[in-house]
């Protein structure tokens, strides 16, 4: 134990986290506390040796903090003033005062504890090279009051500082910087190298500092103009009305002459407005017709014709927001970022149209807004699904009463700039009628060789989209016509695994709904035991829109018992779920299921992401009739009537010995209430088939997909990954999939190939040695 400023340093400490900023040694540090867990600390350290270790989290929204959550390098404080106010809330003075490295936390509930060592700063052979630097930083710090007017005493006397180490941590206290950058400084155990990255802060905020003084001054300066111009103005319209030489009868038209004048529009445009602008002008106040024109102009002078936001396009810096804002998704990401790597490099590339395709809830609206965010661009997002009406498109013609612009020219309005990241959702369920196609009238949309020309019908004058990045959403590819789809790259998200699910929830989701429900700070906790529970027993889906309302459930269940003032924590485990959210919603469809008679387990896709399929046959006393149930679709009883053709054929060859012609087959797949179609369900009703009619039981541990020809062979698949994704929500960890189709698995995480085992297969003998358990009947 040593002792530092009158405060005994210990080798172990209680950790406070600091959600926003870092604290440094010299500096005086308020700090209010209001988590039960945290004032418990504080009473605990006062009894004591008043020292707390001061540590700052990584992400500042992360809640509930883990001990992963913080930074290694923290800082000292003794606790000097202690203040207690009603509801909880203790307002503390510290004064930091070394710096330490946690070894080992020994201890994490109710709070933090952790053994640490004590840092001790480096210092350089030569005295002058040091006195150079804090020369160099006390110089910096005046520019930067000079700079901020209104800096306070206190500050501006930081620059009387003597020794480099304490000038050095008061002033990276004191300026602007984000918690990585000031952890740096922290960390550094070299005097001058800290003095250096705190020299480089410095001087980029005096940049920043000048570069606001500069933009104030023009802004006072552009106002004394637009003062000047107005006065001016009024000017000239009370000479022209002495006169009589003004504009027509309409007095609107002057105003929107001026209006026209001010702004920037192609020469086709302006000529356009110009006519539309001398009717108006000729139009008598009263007739129905002004406000058909004057709403025509106010839309030409409201479009972003000639203005566009400056792109960012700092690679490392969207690597960053993408990764920020979603979880995984890599194959997603990297496409993002090689297209902004191409446009840096070659500005005048035209734009890709991607179409992100996957089941509701993985993240496609929501990678858009992160695109534009990345990108320095507005977002805009329009939703296509149920549109009948090419009109919604390309706008209606201005001969109809209340005639609109379409939802494209709508959409630019509502940017304010002609390059935009424009999300066209649910692209799949356009619909078409005898009002016409939309999917073709996106078609020029889409089209950079044609959309540098876009007429709206509304407008009649061309706007040029090809600045617009246009992206796509959809469910599904089957409903998108072929000359659509053909203008787009196609980007797949599939569905999350549980355990991606699970850091979603812990990364994104918790914060959001802790904060979206006013429990900050209010110790609602979320336990991994606790999410994992909500995941496997009351969600059952590709995304994570359920589990965010479950998750959304418990704060508001947990919001009521805080505004009725009751004053306990509520930690959500695995335990504890149930009291929130009531009786367990879903169990494992494989759990105790038994090898049974006729029923083989089968992988299917749906829109909402895989699923397993069971599939049950039957035999009876008949003369060779094959009855279908389960509302399957052509294709579907296609399969099954070959998987009975290669039964009939091979059955001898496994002990069995029936007389197809004396017997009638009923094969079934549930739920019969839900439509289903495809060739890939081939290989699980030849099992079913088999096994039925041989009386042997298949395994239930296991999944097949594949389709089967009349020769036995297993042809490959689509939607390899959704399927295992919902075989390993079911609980199956064995799945048989053709040997075509094992390049796939290059798509699925790794981690989820390593819980999971896979059997290629390329002929059904291959599937029946495995699934049939014992001998036949």
């Amino acid at each position: 134990m040593t002792e530092e400023n009158g405060f005994k340093l210990p080798d172990t400490i209680p950790i406070l986290p600091l959600q926003d900023g870092v604290a440094f040694p010299f500096a005086l540090i308020p700090l209010t506390v209001t988590d039960t867990a945290q004032i418990s600390l504080v009473d605990d350290a006062v009894v004591g040796n008043k020292i707390v270790g001061l540590v700052a989290v990584r992400n500042q929204d992360t809640v509930p903090v883990e001990p992963d959550d913080l930074f290694g390098v923290g800082t000292a404080a003794g606790i000097v003033k202690l203040y207690r106010f009603p509801g909880d809330v203790i307002r503390l003075s510290l004064k930091g005062l070394v710096r330490f490295r946690i070894v080992e936390y020994v201890q994490t509930t109710p709070y933090f504890v952790a053994r640490i060592e004590r840092l001790e700063t480096e210092l350089p052979g030569r005295d002058e090279e040091m006195e150079a630097w804090r020369k160099n930083i006390e110089m910096q710090l005046k520019q930067i009051v000079e700079l901020s007017p209104g800096v306070p005493d206190e500050v501006q006397l930081v620059g009387l500082l003597r020794d480099p180490e304490r000038l050095g941590f008061v002033a990276a206290g004191g300026i602007e910087a984000g918690v990585a950058d000031k952890q740096r400084i922290l960390e550094e155990d070299d005097i001058l190298s800290r003095l250096r990255l705190l020299s480089d802060l410095m001087a980029k905020e005096v940049k920043i500092l000048k570069l606001r003084n500069r933009i104030q001054s023009q802004v006072r300066s552009e106002m004394e103009k637009d003062q000047k111009e107005y006065w001016l103005k009024e000017q000239m319209k009370a000479i022209q009305k002495e006169l009589g030489s003004g504009e027509g009868d309409n007095p609107e038209a002057a105003e929107l002459r001026d209006r026209l004048d001010s702004v920037r529009l192609p020469e086709e445009v302006r000529k356009a407005a110009e006519e539309e602008l001398d009717r108006l002008a000729r139009m008598p106040a009263g007739t129905p017709e002004v406000a058909v024109s004057r709403t025509y102009i106010e839309w030409i002078l409201a479009l972003p014709w000639m203005e566009g936001s400056e792109d960012s396009l700092d690679v490392s810096e969207a690597r960053r927001i993408l990764d920020e804002d979603h979880y995984d998704l890599k194959d997603v990401k990297e496409r993002i970022l090689e297209f902004l790597a191409v446009k840096k490099l070659n500005p005048s590339a035209p734009s890709p149209i991607l179409c992100f395709v996957g089941p509701p809830g993985v993240g496609k609206t929501s990678m858009g807004k992160s695109i534009a965010r990345a990108m320095g661009r507005r977002f805009v997002r329009i939703s296509l699904g149920g549109v009948h009406d090419e009109a919604e498109i390309r706008g209606h013609r201005r001969t109809y009463v209340g005639a609109m612009p379409g939802r494209i020219v709508q959409g630019l309005r509502e940017a304010g700039t002609n390059n935009p990241v424009f999300m066209l959702d649910e692209v799949d369920k356009i619909g078409r009628d005898f009002r016409g196609d939309p999917t073709s009238a996106l078609l020029e949309v889409l089209d950079p060789e044609q959309n540098f020309s876009f007429r709206d019908n509304y407008l009649n004058v061309a706007f040029d989209l090809r600045r617009v990045e246009f992206i796509t959403t959809a469910n599904q590819l089957d409903t998108i016509p072929s000359p659509l789809l053909d203008r787009m790259e196609v980007l797949r998200l599939s569905g999350y695994t549980g355990a991606e699910k699970l850091e979603i929830a812990r990364r994104y989701l918790v914060p959001k709904q802790v904060r979206n429900n006013g429990l900050v700070g209010r110790n609602a906790r979320f336990h991994r035991s606790g999410l994992r529970a909500i995941v496997d027993g009351y969600t059952r889906e590709a995304g994570v829109r359920e589990l965010e309302r479950q998750i959304g459930k418990i704060c508001r269940r947990v919001a009521v018992r805080v505004a009725s003032g009751e004053n306990v924590a509520a930690s959500i485990t695995g335990s504890s779920v149930a009291d929130f959210l009531g009786p367990v919603r879903f169990f494992s469809e494989t759990a105790g299921r038994e090898p049974r008679v006729g029923v083989a387990t089968g992988l299917a896709w749906t829109e909402a992401g895989g699923e397993i399929l069971f599939v049950e046959s039957t035999t009876m006393p008949g003369t060779g009739k094959l009855s279908l149930t389960g509302q399957l679709g052509d294709v579907m009883k296609e399969s099954a009537q070959a998987a009975l053709t290669w039964v009939r054929a091979h059955s001898s060859e496994y002990g069995c010995t029936a007389d197809f012609q004396k017997m009638d087959i009923h094969v079934h797949v549930p739920a019969g209430a839900t439509p289903k179609d495809g060739p890939s369900a081939g290989v699980a009703m030849a099992l079913s088939i088999l096994s039925a009619v041989c009386g042997r039981p298949l395994r239930a541990d296991a999944a097949v997909t594949g389709e089967l020809t009349l020769h036995g062979r297993v042809m490959m698949i689509g939607g390899l990954k959704e399927k295992v994704l919902g075989a390993h929500s079911a609980g199956i960890r064995r799945v048989l999939l053709p040997r075509d189709n094992t390049r796939d698995l290059e798509e699925i995480d790794e981690s989820l190939r390593r819980e999971m085992e896979f059997v290629a297969i390329d002929r059904i003998e291959d599937a029946v040695g495995i699934f049939l358990v014992g001998d036949g009947v």
